[in-house]
């Protein structure tokens, strides 16, 4: 018998023969550059060194390793200016921390709220952020106060969940141990036993933030962060600059000023915001 009697080949058998000697000299073409890669120390995808290496820029990630943030207990700082802005915090009614993106005045806030609601130092949390867009228009937002406040605030959120966990800041939102407040409604309360953030101030003006200061209750701790470079506002509208400058006389007002030293964020944030 044929060895070739139980195979059904079609066309001649010479073209047959080349099609499979090229198919193998593939195979071992993509095996040798593979391996040529896998030897080859220098490759190099991407411009930046790999995450978790000691030559990574700014020597940490804090992305490198994924885990519920709940479970850290302590904030700690990365930077001195950070250290003086928790100890502002935590010793002071009323603390202005300003600076550029990244720099963590938002995140550093929320942690010292959270520390203060889970020591039983404060009844509740405010939050409160300017509805202003960055640049663009996204028209009326559907649903209810809480929904249409929702994407200013995803920061805010965002900081907490890390905090507390997903399953606990939804408890206390609905319960109002968390509550929403926008600072087009916030005149005429009066925040006793509260710890109040008001996010994004360099986006409010003159009048708005002095409504804002004049808010603060007994018992209460209030943190303002902004950014005075960085107003959506029309140029001289912002209030936050003035503000700042005109409380830093006052001895039991904290004012802390943090630079591109302390960015947090990726090392590239803080080389942008010196070139541009």
């Amino acid at each position: 018998m044929h060895p070739h009697a139980g195979t059904r080949r079609h066309g001649p058998l010479s073209d047959i023969s080349f099609k499979e000697r090229d198919i193998a000299m593939g195979k071992r073409s993509a095996r040798s550059k593979k391996q040529h890669r896998d030897d080859d120390s220098s490759f190099q995808l991407h411009a930046l060194p790999p995450r978790g290496t000691t030559d990574a820029p700014a020597g940490w990630d804090p992305v490198d390793q994924h885990r519920d943030q709940s479970y850290i207990r302590h904030v700690k700082p990365r930077s001195e200016n950070q250290r003086v802005l928790m100890e502002a915090i935590e010793t002071s009614a009323l603390t202005l921390a300003l600076g550029p993106a990244g720099t963590g005045k938002t995140y550093l806030a929320i942690a010292c709220a959270v520390k203060a609601l889970e020591a039983g130092q404060i009844d509740r949390i405010v939050l409160s952020r300017p509805a202003i867009e960055a640049g663009e228009a996204l028209g009326y937002l559907p649903g209810t106060m809480e929904e249409k406040m929702s994407p200013y605030l995803r920061p805010l959120y965002d900081a907490l969940a890390d905090r507390m966990g997903g399953k606990r800041l939804r408890s206390c939102l609905a319960d109002g141990t968390i509550e929403i407040a926008p600072i087009a409604y916030m005149r005429g309360r009066t925040l006793n036993n509260a710890f109040v953030v008001i996010d994004e101030a360099q986006n409010c003006t003159y009048g708005q933030i002095k409504m804002l200061l004049t808010r603060l209750g007994w018992h209460s701790t209030m943190v303002i962060t902004g950014d005075p470079d960085q107003s959506d506002l029309l140029p001289g509208v912002s209030g936050l600059a003035d503000i700042a400058n005109r409380l830093g006389t006052l001895q039991d007002i904290q004012i802390v000023r943090l630079s591109q030293q302390d960015v947090v964020r990726h090392p590239l944030v803080a080389c942008m915001l010196a070139a541009l």
